[in-house]
């Protein structure tokens, strides 16, 4: 799927696509599997909890503060489980995808059913690594707002706010470089069988030196997901709100409470679709790059044309195809 050489960021691009289209049957049906997972689960969330939530008081300027205390409540517990869902459901396409991936490098086709095999074992430490990163993240930013809040505890709310404004812009800017720098830990921990905290450390290693690059790099593939998922799921959107009859004037409202189960269906086809497609590409990308660092740093091409039996290289016997080599291994 890809030169064994240093990758450009067109190549790495380039190869999480080709990835999903040589390997179509098992990468789509991976990520569609757990999107129709997913979205089911959420739907079903939203018709039968979400509609009778009602959150006008969050847009009503007369709302008294437990109204609105009420409805943030129930806005966030709504949406944190939805959101639970979804983490859970990425968590596994994610890990399932980036075996398919290790194994695409070597130009090996990979089953399903084998995709979770090799999986399976690393979930628990992957829902671990992805629920640390944020909690890293938000840890930083409250130490350097803690300054403001204690101020607006002691008695003055704006001065205390503005502080803690101003403090949690440097937070925001060190856990942005520390995601980064930490951004790799995920397809370490899945090909290398590292822990959490040595999977970190690993991606830290492989980052130093190329920050800026890493970053740009998946802020591209951020960007181009995004663009992807927008232009499949906003049509479904609007089809959504047209079929759903007052739809429309519900959406404005801003009050989910008042969809009915058309709008969720259909805007939940949307994102089924747009899911479908999108997984694999930020699966891949994350991969590749992962796989281009170790080129890099620690010539990893050669390892991967011996155990493709690629002609020229010794190491690997003629005929003896080292089926459990990954670029992990």
């Amino acid at each position: 799927m890809i030169p064994l050489r240093p990758l450009g960021v067109g190549e790495i691009l380039d190869g999480a696509v080709s990835t999903m289209r040589a390997h179509w049957r098992t990468v789509l049906g991976i990520s569609l599997i757990v999107a129709l997972i997913i979205q089911t689960t959420v739907v079903l969330l939203q018709g039968f909890v979400l509609k009778g939530v009602d959150t006008t008081a969050l847009n009503d300027p007369n709302a008294s503060v437990q109204d609105v205390l009420n409805a943030l409540r129930s806005s966030l517990i709504t949406g944190g489980v939805a959101g639970l869902i979804e983490l859970l459901g990425t968590i596994v396409a994610t890990a399932m995808l980036t075996m398919v991936v290790s194994r695409a490098v070597l130009g090996r086709p990979v089953t399903t059913g084998e995709a979770w095999q090799d999986a399976a074992p690393r979930l628990l430490r992957l829902l671990g690594l992805t629920l640390l990163l944020p909690l890293i993240a938000l840890v930083i930013m409250g130490v350097c707002a803690l300054p403001g809040i204690l101020v607006a505890i002691a008695g003055s709310g704006v001065t205390g706010g503005g502080i803690a404004a101003i403090g949690i812009l440097p937070g925001a800017v060190v856990s942005i470089w520390l995601m980064v720098r930490f951004s790799l830990a995920s397809p370490a921990l899945m090909l290398e069988k590292q822990g959490i905290f040595k999977s970190i450390a690993r991606s830290a290693k492989l980052v130093r030196g190329s920050w800026w690059r890493v970053f740009g790099v998946q802020a591209l593939a951020a960007i181009l997901v995004s663009i992807v998922a927008g232009i499949i799921t906003l049509p479904f959107s609007f089809l959504a709100m047209a079929l759903s009859g007052d739809g429309g004037t519900n959406f404005l409202s801003g009050n989910p409470g008042t969809y009915g189960w058309t709008y969720f269906v259909v805007s939940g086809i949307g994102s089924v679709i747009g899911s479908t497609i999108t997984l694999p590409i930020s699966a891949g990308v994350t991969a590749l790059l992962y796989v281009d660092r170790r080129i890099r740093r620690e010539g990893l091409d050669i390892e991967l044309a011996r155990a493709a039996n690629v002609p020229g290289y010794a190491g690997t016997s003629a005929g003896t195809p080292a089926d459990s080599t990954t670029p992990g291994g």
